[in-house]
């Protein structure tokens, strides 16, 4: 894959449907639901940021996310629950290996959503678009081993695990291992 597909790709950036959700680009408009989840300790726990601390704090960063989009340098896709018309959470593409037709993907979701099958659905249609419409051979996750939840996702989605890099990553001063899932193109099976 050439990094001038991503570009065509993403800088008009597609919305995805599954039954439940829309996937769409993230807005500034967007900001007071994603705070309401940015903000807890219990969801940023096993990710790389810290909590936000303010509303301003999250519109701020989404007034930077939307420049971002416009030079089709992002990725990840606002999960909308159809029900509600609420950002839930996110879900998308970390980051490109072109030359080895190669994606890591990842995704962070409300605690009020969590348990009810919302991230599988996200994470499968973005997978699906990855290996579709990309051309990707091989999709990849990785999460801090205590989060058991996390792994539980990339397993469903039908990704191997791959093994542990201890103390891979210094995340909020401490040293982490890192678990490590994928995904082959001809592995996965699309419904």
């Amino acid at each position: 894959m050439k990094k001038e597909t991503l570009y065509h790709v993403f800088s008009h950036f597609p919305e995805l449907e599954t039954d439940r959700l829309h996937l769409r680009a993230i807005r500034v408009s967007d900001a007071a639901d994603m705070y309401d989840y940015a903000k807890r300790d219990e969801v940023t726990k096993y990710l790389l940021w810290n909590p936000h601390p303010d509303v301003t704090y999250t519109r701020r960063y989404l007034e930077y996310l939307a420049g971002r989009y416009r030079l089709g340098q992002f990725y990840d896709w606002a999960i909308v629950s159809k029900s509600d018309q609420r950002m839930i959470g996110t879900c998308g593409f970390v980051r490109f290996d072109c030359p080895h037709n190669s994606a890591e993907i990842g995704y962070v979701l409300s605690p009020d959503y969590q348990g009810q099958g919302y991230m599988y659905e996200a994470a499968r249609r973005v997978m699906q678009f990855g290996f579709s419409v990309l051309g990707l051979h091989r999709i990849e996750a990785r999460y801090m081993i205590e989060n058991a939840s996390s792994r539980q996702v990339m397993e469903k989605l039908g990704m191997t695990f791959e093994g542990v890099k201890r103390s891979s990553m210094l995340v909020k001063g401490q040293y982490r291992d890192i678990g490590y899932c994928a995904i082959l193109a001809n592995e996965f099976r699309a419904e």
